[in-house]
């Protein structure tokens, strides 16, 4: 069971980035990584603890021997192991915030049991026990034993433990709101489940997965980054090979060949292992931000793809506007006043517990001051709609008040003698004209006017849709709507393009088509028959509210069922993108200065000429080589708050960000080093360590 508690402490505001809790976790977990199984995922950190271990022998002979170089061997050796540990400490606490998350929801699980219908009786069992298929009954007060759908009822449920949220939705069988999530709790009413997933496989099960990392992939630039600092560490490893046989061959002199640990330090030095130490980081980082943002990414992927993202297509029914139409206005018959037909048509409505109905109710009631009645006060005999009269209404104090279709109400009206008004019908035919829903009232044989029931975009999505253009993203609204009344609503909501009568397949086609022309496409929906473009989307955004099917084919799941929650995944997605640029640019610049710094030292004897080269003054070859190895260190420890919370990102094209990384990290990587060194020369002799 989840507790509804479990929300608020997901939902609070983000931890500090170096919360001290987090912080213990991140160090043990940085020592548990050191295993070589873990470590050799990443080439460049495994070169240097094994560079660590080799130095480590070397100490430890020098030590055993009491040779005169034992404490500079010994210095190297701590801070290469320093380097590998703060490269681990980088990730795991990239990776804290969401193993806490983790911990919160799985403390939260608690055996319960389910009422589940085999051949007509209901019996109590674990919900462990459950299985996929299985039907399961829950009513008010129940909590949901297991992922489903629901296949008969309506009720509210509370699904605070997973959204945040304490407002209740309505979940209901037939429609896009039929899916339910394992843990969360019947407020009302009564609902019967199928059982969507096995024990294990549940949404609260994946979302621990993932929000722990454990299921983290790594992306395909994330390979290809990865792949480029492998190629980079091997020249370098054989580069560094081959100096000691060079050596040896080139001069007699033993002062002039170094030694294995001298040579370890120029390798770790020579690879970027500020960026091989952080990479990881920054992917995992990325992930957690999405989370922050209440969204479940089913891979780096999807995040990575969403800051590359060009079209954006989205649902128009729950996505864009409000999902159920609402009454906007009452236009009244020639002859009849507003407040008249107002009050009918609040009257036939008040046993109409469907959104429309109550739409029309709160309308009434707040434009014409008209309050809630009480049918039963009135003796009021409520007529529920048919899909045979296509009306509802109420029989009350000898008046048959009745809405519904324009040409059901036609046949009513005629039926005791009336017309219909010319006045009316062309209201009706506006109305449909402009892509909303006439409802004519008619009280006995006479028409008193027409409710315009609309669809209402959500509040702010024209200027959430003004920011994506800005960013370059093209917006594509899909409907089964006829043509018409999608350019309607798509004037009004302020995308670029529509695309009207939209079949699964032409959804489909669409996507495809912007994929060949080499765009990466993002959509958002919530129905079953999203799942096919959910699932060819390069960004497949699913609604929480939406039912399993769309939900399983995204590589997101919004928890907040907020489809412009993509322009936050975009900027991630850009600022994860810009941030591994940013600090692999740095990582590969900072490497010069320990050129100027190292390579002096370990040849200025055979090369006397090469001293010219230690424009940075340092003292000798023994704190030149500390110093610089202590640098490649403690850089690690400086980025990694800038690796956790990602370089910010402003709406720039891409040249201008090409050109503000290679200013503030080019330059700064290039210069950074150089003072950095030299302080630290400084101390390692006035602390007489080198």
């Amino acid at each position: 069971m989840i507790s509804t508690h479990t929300s608020e402490t997901r939902r609070k505001a983000p931890q500090a980035l170096f919360d001290r809790a987090m912080m213990n976790r991140a160090w043990k977990e940085a020592f548990r990584k050191l295993n070589p199984a873990s470590m050799v995922k990443n080439p460049v950190l495994f070169v240097v603890e094994v560079g660590s271990a080799v130095t480590t022998y070397y100490f430890i002979s020098a030590l055993l021997s009491s040779a005169p170089n034992t404490l500079f061997i010994g210095q190297v050796t701590v801070w290469l192991w320093f380097t590998v540990l703060f490269a681990n400490f980088a990730e795991a606490l990239a990776e804290g915030r969401g193993k806490a998350q983790a911990d919160a929801l799985r403390r939260s699980k608690t055996e319960m049991t389910a009422k589940h219908i085999k051949d007509g009786r209901r019996e109590l069992v674990p919900a462990s026990n459950l299985r996929k298929g299985d039907i399961v009954e829950c009513v008010a007060g129940d909590h949901i034993p297991a992922d489903g759908e629901v296949i008969e009822g309506i009720a509210s449920v509370d699904e605070s433990a997973i959204t945040g949220e304490s407002a209740p939705v309505i979940r209901e069988s037939g429609g896009d709101r039929s899916a339910v999530t394992g843990g969360t709790r019947v407020l009302s009413d009564r609902i019967v489940i199928r059982v969507s997933s096995n024990p294990g496989e549940s949404f609260i099960d994946r979302m621990i997965a993932l929000v722990e990392g454990s299921a983290r992939q790594k992306t395909p630039n994330e390979i290809a980054l990865g792949i480029l600092l492998s190629g980079l560490t091997i020249v370098f490893l054989f580069a560094t090979a081959t100096l000691l046989p060079f050596a040896r061959y080139s001069s007699s002199d033993p002062a002039a060949i170094p030694s294995v640990p001298v040579l370890v330090a120029l390798l770790v030095c020579l690879i970027p292992t500020t960026i091989g130490g952080l990479l990881s980081a920054i992917g995992i980082a990325g992930m957690d931000r999405v989370m922050q943002h209440n969204v479940l990414a089913m891979s780096g992927r999807a995040v990575e793809a969403a800051g590359d993202v060009n079209t954006l297509l989205l649902d128009k029914t729950g996505t864009i506007t409000l999902g159920n139409r609402q009454a906007t206005a009452f236009l009244p018959a020639v002859g009849i006043s507003e407040e008249l037909l107002a009050d009918a048509a609040q009257l036939s409505s008040l046993a109409d517990e469907t959104p429309e109905g109550r739409s029309i109710v709160i309308l009434a009631k707040t434009k014409y001051q008209l309050r809630e009645r009480d049918l039963h006060s009135l003796n009021g005999e409520f007529v529920p709609f048919s899909a045979t009269t296509r009306m509802s209404g109420v029989n009350i104090e000898g008046r048959q008040l009745r809405k519904g279709a324009a040409d059901a109400i036609d046949r009513f009206v005629k039926s005791f003698g009336g017309d219909f008004p010319a006045d009316v019908r062309m209201n009706v035919e506006n109305i449909a004209r402009e892509g909303g829903t006439p409802l004519v009232v008619a009280d006995n044989g006479k028409v008193l006017g027409v409710i315009y029931l609309k669809d209402i975009v959500k509040g702010g999505m024209k200027a959430r849709f003004a920011q994506l253009r800005q960013l370059g993203i093209k917006t594509v609204m899909i409907t089964g709507d006829n043509p018409l009344t999608a350019a309607t609503i798509a004037a009004e909501a302020g995308v670029d393009e529509f695309l009207a009568e939209a079949t699964p397949e032409a959804k489909l086609a669409y996507i495809r088509k912007e994929q060949q022309g080499g765009r990466l496409v993002a959509m958002t929906g919530d129905g079953t028959n999203d799942a096919p473009a959910l699932a060819q989307a390069d960004v497949g955004l699913a609604m929480n509210t939406g039912t399993q099917a769309a939900k399983e084919a995204g590589n997101m799941v919004d928890l907040d069922s907020n489809p412009t929650k993509l322009i936050e995944i975009v900027e991630i997605g850009k600022q994860l993108l810009i941030t591994r640029g940013a600090l692999t640019t740095f990582s590969i610049a900072n490497d010069v200065a320990k050129y100027f710094a190292i390579i002096p030292a370990l040849f200025v004897v055979t090369y006397p000429q090469l001293s010219t080269l230690n424009v940075m003054g340092l003292s000798n070859p023994n704190s030149a080589i500390l110093a610089a190895v202590i640098f490649n260190a403690l850089i690690i420890v400086m980025l990694i708050p800038l690796a956790l919370r990602g370089v910010k990102y402003q709406p720039l094209r891409a040249a201008a960000i090409l050109q503000r990384n290679l200013l503030i990290y080019g330059l700064g990587g290039l210069v950074a080093p150089f003072p950095g060194i030299w302080i630290i020369d400084r101390i390692l002799v006035a602390l007489r360590l080198a």
